[in-house]
């Protein structure tokens, strides 16, 4: 089969094109891709046939049910995406040089994060840029923040990041050391103790993330550090508000990052345990998708978060994977 050049290309292909083809791909039918682009289905079965004509491949296997991209398809499919996200980008750039006060961020976040250092660098940032917009979008493990990376449907991330971790096609800045912390509510008797060990904590009432997350993964191996397994009991939430809430009762220990504490309006509810964990917790850092430009509220975002942080940090560099 062969290829068009890129002469052939660049007079052929139409972001029109990549547009249809997302559709039917979504869709899984010319006539559904039709409907949702507001054109007939000729024109729309006639746009990828001249598509397929143009790079000289199949992008659609047909079948009695529709359509399904084949693997020249799927290609297409991840690169079209790129495309329309540094469209959007360039337009973001046009806007934000017109006007600096200006500009979209999304912006993926663990909970702790959410709840922690996040709000703070947002609250500065929206004091110097009134008219920037945000768009925050939580996440509960690694996977699914690479994953919303790789699709463009997030600028960067920040949370803990794993050091040991192949990191591909992400980019990742270390912004502080983040120790995990033994923490109970104001009333909680073991409080007033001053030592504590982890052999006299270990069978309490805890609150925990899952047990698949990053934080949750961290603690288990904190409980195997000290020679205990995770409790098999307890309360198994990601919600940062249902163990503050838990944790004021009394009852419930808890393990927290520090800069939850020191970020967060409830950190003045909860009182830390003289427990050393023995283990070193992963840092937090802030990840992007690798040899793609960050747009200038990107920049001011990493800016604004290193200057927030500063407190906190203890050691800062860059994680790349060499080419």
């Amino acid at each position: 089969m062969a290829l068009a050049t890129d002469r052939q290309l660049r007079r052929r292909l139409k972001l029109r094109d990549l547009d249809t083809l997302i559709a039917v791909s979504q869709s899984g039918s010319m006539a559904k891709a039709a409907a949702l682009l507001s054109l007939s289905q000729p024109a729309v079965s006639k746009a990828m046939a001249e598509l397929e004509g143009t790079l000289g491949v199949p992008l659609f296997d047909r079948t009695s049910q529709g359509v399904v991209p084949t693997a020249y398809g799927r290609a297409l499919l991840k690169w079209s995406a790129a495309v329309f996200d540094d469209v959007r980008q360039g337009v973001n750039e046009i806007e934000f040089l017109a006007d600096p006060g200006t500009g979209e961020l999304r912006i993926g976040a663990s909970e702790p994060m959410l709840v922690g250092v996040l709000p703070a660098i947002l609250d500065r940032l929206s004091r110097r840029y009134p008219r920037m917009s945000f768009q925050i979008a939580p996440f509960a493990g690694t996977a699914l923040q690479q994953r919303d990376l790789l699709e463009r449907r997030i600028d960067l991330a920040i949370g803990r990041v794993q050091e040991r971790a192949e990191l591909g096609d992400f980019h990742t800045e270390i912004l502080f050391d983040e120790p995990l912390l033994v923490v109970a509510g104001r009333n909680n008797p073991l409080v007033r103790r001053r030592r504590v060990t982890f052999a006299e904590i270990a069978d309490e009432p805890w609150t925990l993330p899952r047990p698949e997350t990053l934080a949750g993964q961290m603690i288990a191996d904190a409980f195997r550090a000290n020679g205990a397994e995770p409790p098999r009991s307890g309360i198994v939430c990601n919600s940062v508000g249902m163990h503050f809430a838990l944790l004021d009762t009394g009852r419930f220990l808890a393990m927290f990052p520090g800069s939850l504490l020191r970020f967060g309006t409830q950190g003045d509810s909860i009182s830390v345990l003289p427990v050393d964990l023995g283990i070193r917790a992963e840092p937090v850092g802030i990840s992007t998708l690798k040899n793609r430009t960050l747009s200038p509220a990107a920049q001011i975002f990493v800016e604004c978060a290193r200057d927030v942080v500063k407190p906190l940090t203890r050691r800062a560099g860059t994680m790349k994977r060499a080419d």
